[in-house]
């Protein structure tokens, strides 16, 4: 007779309310073992897991939060009370789980035994809220079929998990990322399906917000570059130029040029032009992709700030903690 696969989740969060609220109910119709790690929420999220009956841990305070720290210590509760748990769905406490995923999950690990990892399409809740949630919803938006790294939220078999030791907790952000790679490592292979995984609820309202945000991607793009040479590398040169050397080199040279190196500027139109129509030409709609261009062009610069930060920090010894936006 064949097993019944068994499947557990761990929703992980911090200070999510009623977004929370929505995560867990949603995690309650498809199943019974669940985790909810907190990071020090000061709302009443524990309360209301405790108060649902769903197995609830408190992190240490004493210790740096990170989501990579939340995962793993969701998965070894989830080992401890279910051992014989066979796929773990990661579930971040700003989304709600999308009706069918869990089954369209199990079902494509069960018929492709080479499928380590599998994940579907996230939608923004409210995308037309504010113009970040809009970026957020973009982003979202990748491809099908495998991949290389698949966000942190996904179905994982539980054993491939535990060969390569869950996610590493030092890594404060792209930590997925680095969890996929490793994962990789190992022959598996990280699938999107194409059914709608999760929507989640971005809630950015304030430009600095945003700031912030792509601050932490460019300091992923330093830390797991650091971890893995070749990854991020499009990205991590991307940055230096545009928010880096060509701004730093039109400023210099312009005494010495009469002020016409200050026409080196004029790039950036040209690459926010190019972007949008590369965005178009992927099915964007002209006004987002409008929008998505002046970001990504714009986001070049917190996210050199970000990779100098980290870079401070690791060269003085400084502690690397997370960078929150919310």
């Amino acid at each position: 007779m064949t097993k019944t696969p068994s499947i557990g989740f761990v929703a992980i969060g911090r200070n999510e309310g009623d977004r929370f609220k929505r995560c867990l109910l949603s995690l309650k119709k498809e199943a019974a073992r669940i985790v909810y790690v907190d990071s020090g929420s000061a709302d009443d999220s524990v309360a209301f897991a405790k108060g649902e009956g769903v197995e609830v841990v408190a992190l240490d305070r004493a210790a740096p939060f990170t989501a990579a720290r939340a995962r793993n210590a969701g998965f070894d509760a989830l080992a401890r009370t279910w051992p014989d748990t066979d796929y773990v769905m990661f579930i971040d406490g700003d989304c709600e789980l999308a009706p069918g995923f869990t089954g369209a999950a199990v079902a494509a690990l069960v018929a492709n035994p080479s499928y380590g990892a599998v994940t579907g399409r996230c939608r923004e809740r409210f995308p037309d809220a504010t113009i970040y949630n809009r970026l957020c919803d973009m982003e979202w938006d990748g491809p099908l079929g495998e991949i290389k790294a698949c966000g942190g939220i996904f179905m994982v078999r539980a054993d491939g998990f535990r060969a390569i030791g869950g996610f590493n907790p030092a890594v404060i952000a792209a930590e997925d990322d680095d969890f996929c790679i490793r994962l990789r490592g190992t022959g598996a292979k990280i699938v999107r399906l194409d059914h709608d995984m999760c929507f989640h609820d971005a809630d950015i309202h304030r430009f600095g917000q945003w700031w912030r945000r792509m601050t932490r991607a460019g300091h992923a793009f330093a830390q797991v570059g650091d971890l893995h040479p070749g990854y991020f590398l499009a990205e991590r040169r991307r940055a230096w130029f545009w928010g880096l050397i060509l701004p730093v080199a039109a400023l210099v040279a312009a005494p010495f040029t009469y002020g016409l190196s200050l026409a080196l500027l004029l790039l950036y139109p040209v690459s926010l032009w190019r972007t949008r129509r590369g965005l178009i030409a992927r099915g964007a709609a002209p006004e987002h992709a409008t929008l998505a261009a002046k970001f990504l062009t714009l986001s070049k610069f917190p996210a050199v700030a970000g990779m100098l930060d980290y870079k401070r920090k690791k060269l003085t010894g400084r502690h690397i903690g997370i960078v929150e936006y919310k």
